[in-house]
């Protein structure tokens, strides 16, 4: 009996077939997750400082998505036990059903106390007043997360499924947002009220005579923002044909798009009636399709839930390794900082900024890699010159969030990065690795970001635990509906 009791309290400290390193940043990464909760609510604060003392005032519904998949990842890596992890999961849906949401669409508001449940009115730092706002990326993430609590702890099944039945995001999408393509797309978001500076459109909430007041912007590039497609298709909320509404790259069509990075080349294909420009991108002997900005979080975050590259082989399952290849080529090669992966994170030097590879998303001028905002511009013939090109880059922001995105397809390379990252900065704290690092100055910004942490948690989880978020998500018949229309593309890229 006593050598079982041994071997029982092993299984319960040590991974079982699980990377060492991995694990203790895993281990290192969860106790950061656990800082930012508060005591009372059960919810996580939007961040937390280095020390781990310290939590911002706020969350929003992302950063409570980010910590519910980051608990069953430390459940499904033997970091707390299964109890824990379901009273913690218990507490966050109590305290969901208590947030206040807009009626009748039930989606949630961007930014609320965790403390006392409250709606957020203005920003805790700086005053600067909050105008509620229902957002469709948000919720998306909301949304994912509570699809994996149905099939991932039972005993919560149920009211994770009534939360989720009372959210439609048919709130968000315009069907003649595309009518050159004959499907539609989701706009940002919207306020129930009309915010006194965003541009905004008064529409009609499903045909109910609800108005809200909508953004006048549509999601029409392929980045993160593609959760809330992914989410109302699975929910039976939009047509399936509307994952193929935004572009892949604009068209090249003489100097109506030439606003875009750079001049596409494919060719147009039909699928589900839907017509499509199937275009790529250049970089450096790489074929992609890009994104908005050229960061890792709008290439990747998506593929931390829905397993995109093995249910689009041809599509995603390209584009994915060639993207982490190609921001591995901009940071080591062609910028020559030495390290590399470039997303939205804190700036060292204070506030909180956008950062990725310029070549790689759709804007011109896109996300640089460095505080200076070094761009390129290889023009776009017959509509706009190029520019010379940078003589060299200046002080760049790596984050490690990055790295952890890319370890499904440059394992070896995200391991040798943050090793790095960590030899050579202070990088490294109680909560595993701080935010971002200025590598040419060595500033680091030492606090612990909600959004980032639980993007590493998730990318550890799908690496040592075999995929389970994918598992978990994918359960309740949501494969059945996305898996046949994201494996129907056929992209270039490579």
């Amino acid at each position: 009996m006593r050598v079982l009791s041994c071997l029982l309290v092993l299984s319960l400290t040590t991974p079982m077939n699980a990377d060492d390193t991995l694990w203790r940043y895993a281990k290192d990464t969860w106790r950061s997750m656990t800082a930012m909760v508060e005591p009372a609510t059960g919810l996580p604060a939007d961040k937390v400082t280095g020390d781990l003392k310290t939590r911002a005032r706020i969350t929003s519904p992302t950063n409570i998505a980010t910590y519910v998949w980051s608990t069953l990842t430390a459940r499904d890596l033997r970091l707390i036990t299964p109890r824990d992890a379901t009273t913690r999961i218990g507490k966050v849906l109590d305290a969901l059903a208590r947030l206040e949401r807009n009626t009748p669409t039930g989606q949630f508001y961007n930014w609320y106390d965790p403390a006392t449940l409250q709606l957020a009115r203005s920003f805790p730092d700086s005053g600067d007043p909050i105008h509620p706002f229902a957002s469709s990326v948000d919720n998306g993430w909301l949304a994912t997360a509570l699809m994996m609590v149905r099939n991932a702890i039972p005993a919560h099944a149920k009211a994770a499924n009534a939360l989720l039945a009372s959210m439609d995001f048919t709130a968000y999408y315009d069907p003649a947002a595309r009518p050159d393509a004959g499907t539609g797309l989701l706009r940002g978001g919207f306020w129930p009220e009309p915010p006194p500076q965003d541009c905004n459109l008064p529409t009609d909430y499903a045909g109910t005579g609800v108005t809200v007041y909508s953004t006048c912007h549509h999601y029409g590039a392929p980045a993160e923002t593609r959760i809330g497609q992914y989410v109302g298709i699975a929910l039976g909320q939009l047509p399936p044909e509307s994952y193929f509404g935004p572009y892949r790259t604009f068209p090249d069509n003489g100097c109506d798009y030439g606003w875009q990075e750079q001049r596409p080349t494919g060719s147009w294909k039909r699928y589900m009636g839907v017509n499509v420009w199937e275009g790529t991108y250049e970089y450096r002997g790489l074929r992609y399709v890009p994104n908005w900005g050229g960061s890792m979080f709008e290439a990747l975050m998506p593929d931390l839930v829905v397993p995109e590259a093995r249910w689009a082989p041809r599509s995603w399952g390209r584009n994915h390794p060639v993207f982490v290849r190609a921001q591995i080529e901009h940071g080591l090669n062609e910028a020559k900082y030495g390290y590399w992966g470039f997303s939205p994170s804190n700036d060292p030097h204070g506030g909180y900024n956008v950062y990725g590879v310029d070549q790689l998303g759709m804007d011109e001028p896109g996300y640089p890699s460095d505080r200076e905002r070094t761009s390129v511009d290889p023009g776009y013939e017959g509509c706009r010159p190029a520019k010379p090109l940078p003589q060299a880059y200046g002080d760049g922001v790596v984050t490690p969030h990055a790295s952890f995105l890319a370890l499904p397809y440059a394992r070896q390379a995200a391991l040798d990065n943050l090793a790095k990252l960590r030899r050579d900065f202070d990088a490294y704290g109680p909560g595993g690795f701080y935010d971002a690092i200025a590598v040419r100055t060595g500033v680091v910004s030492k606090w612990y970001l909600a959004l980032d942490q639980g993007m590493a948690m998730a990318a550890l989880g799908n690496v040592l635990a075999g995929g389970a978020l994918h598992r978990y998500f994918a359960g309740s018949g949501v494969e059945g509906k996305l898996r046949p229309v994201l494996r129907l593309e056929d992209w270039q890229a490579g």
